[in-house]
């Protein structure tokens, strides 16, 4: 049935990231005998064109693609499957802005067709729709095959020494791991060799000139960057404040990380998967490649590890810093480390070996880590749910964040002033209006941000609002000094 139903018509199949969808090519084109195609960003033009034809002809029952494929014409569609609908990625975050998870929903809803939303660690939004019974909700409650729940072992770091910053302890296991020739993941949200490069006698630190950031060094290139706005020069060997050469790399990252694990196992083979390792093409998918056929046994990451990849022979997984996501300034911040966390642990034991899960945390009694962990992501997303609740956030309100930025420091400000004004006089009084105020990072790739925020009980006054604010912000002289935009249901507040 379902290959009579997939030959008729056609399956459309959102993923976040491109380096999922080879892997989802092969599971389709092997439970499938009929025409996949793939469309996302990384194809050549000739390459996309020839799939958007197959696809808008009805060539191809299937077409696999990342978030701009949601626009895909099909000729006869049937189903849209979206992959790890939570994900961040989904959602566009500058120029032509939308979430190819809610535009998925809007076209399944229009064609009267059915929309799948897979996700092991759903966003709060979807919990809520299954909540007020706008959407079916579908359990797996056991994990495919005759893989088990890894064994979860939490690391207080305050008390445990550690090489670098991996544990001593994870060390160990790792050594054990790879004595059963099994494989090692090692999870770190944080690309480069060290955040900061700081001077240990006048404590000057390499900063963006462009951004309110601090230079990232990669110390195989022997440079800064900035992970901001891409601005990268040569690595300061002097002081260039008090002319002593006293300067030394603060803090950890992947490409730190990696250096570590070598030299405490040298006969072990580390492949490191980041932005960083895998901006030339094909480059991910060697990597990949590698894992798979046991060349790599240890492999260390930043969250590009953590979105759907299958490593069977994966039995150890550490994440050496789980605290990123508890006090950062977005609402969404504490969701966005659970479902990063559960995701990471989900690489461990998918194979027949059982597996084990190592965490590292210097907060192991914060209270939503300690949910998380002891009774897991449905009773972490039931408590965070009624945090929401309780502060008025969404799902239980709508958000717009109306966004400026220009070179000087005064016209941001100055035209989201005029924009409030505008707002206030609508006399839409369900309608909150927080600032303007400047942006949690005011100042990148040369330009000063500040943001309006508009927060409403009901989408329906908010939609109002704007329907009656948009024109008129785009007459007023002032935005002719500002880039300005408007972001509705905003993913990140920075």
């Amino acid at each position: 049935f379902g290959l009579f139903y997939l030959c008729t018509l056609s399956t459309l199949v959102l993923a976040p990231e491109i380096a999922l969808t080879p892997q989802l090519m092969e599971r389709f084109t092997q439970r499938f005998s009929v025409p996949v195609v793939l469309l996302h960003s990384g194809l050549s033009e000739g390459e996309r064109l020839q799939a958007w034809r197959a696809a808008s002809s009805g060539q191809a029952a299937i077409v696999i693609g990342t978030r701009s494929a949601v626009f895909t014409p099909l000729a006869r569609l049937g189903l849209i499957v979206v992959d790890e609908e939570h994900d961040l990625s989904l959602k566009q975050q500058d120029g032509f802005r939308y979430h190819a998870r809610d535009v998925a929903i809007m076209r399944a809803q229009r064609a009267a067709v059915p929309v799948l939303l897979g996700s092991a660690t759903p966003a709060l939004e979807s919990l809520h729709n299954v909540r007020t019974g706008r959407y079916q909700h579908l359990l797996l409650p056991q994990r495919a095959g005759r893989a088990s729940a890894p064994r979860v072992t939490v690391l207080d770091m305050r008390s445990t020494p550690t090489e670098g910053r991996v544990s001593r302890p994870l060390l160990a296991q790792m050594a054990t791991t790879l004595e059963r020739s099994e494989q090692a993941l090692v999870f770190l949200n944080r690309r480069g060799y060290a955040p900061t490069l700081i001077c240990s006698g006048c404590h000057w630190v390499a900063i963006c000139a462009r951004c309110d950031t601090r230079m990232v060094l990669s110390q195989r290139a022997q440079h800064l960057a900035c992970h901001h706005c891409g601005a990268s020069r040569a690595a300061d060997t002097v002081c260039p404040a008090c002319h002593v050469a006293a300067l030394y790399a603060l803090g950890h990252g992947t490409e730190r990380v990696e250096e570590t694990l070598a030299r405490h196992f040298p006969q072990a083979a580390v492949a490191r998967m980041d932005r960083d390792t895998t901006r030339a093409k094909g480059a991910l998918q060697a990597l990949i490649t590698d894992v798979h056929a046991g060349r790599s046994q240890i492999l260390v990451g930043t969250q590009m590890l953590a979105k759907g990849h299958h490593f069977p022979k994966v039995t150890l997984v550490g994440i050496l810093d789980a605290d990123q996501g508890l006090y950062g300034v977005d609402f969404r911040a504490p969701e966005r480390m659970a479902q990063l966390i559960v995701q990471v642990m989900g690489r461990a034991g998918r194979g027949d070996a059982g597996g084990q899960v190592v965490i590292q945390t210097h907060h192991p009694e914060h209270p939503l880590l300690h949910l998380l962990l002891a009774r897991g992501y449905a009773a972490f997303a039931e408590a965070a749910l009624v945090e929401r609740a309780e502060a008025g956030l969404p799902p239980y309100s709508a958000l717009a964040l109306l966004r400026a930025e220009a070179v000087d420091a005064q016209s941001p400000q100055a035209f989201l002033e005029a924009a409030r004004v505008i707002a206030e006089a609508a006399g839409v009084t369900d309608v909150q209006l927080l600032g303007p105020v400047s942006a949690p990072q005011e100042r990148r790739a040369g330009r000063t941000r500040a943001q309006l925020l508009l927060q409403a009980s009901r989408r329906a006054t908010l939609h109002q609002l704007l329907t009656h604010c948009l024109p008129q912000w785009e007459g007023l002289k002032l935005a002719r000094r500002v880039r300005w935009s408007l972001d509705v249901d905003p993913m990140e507040m920075a």
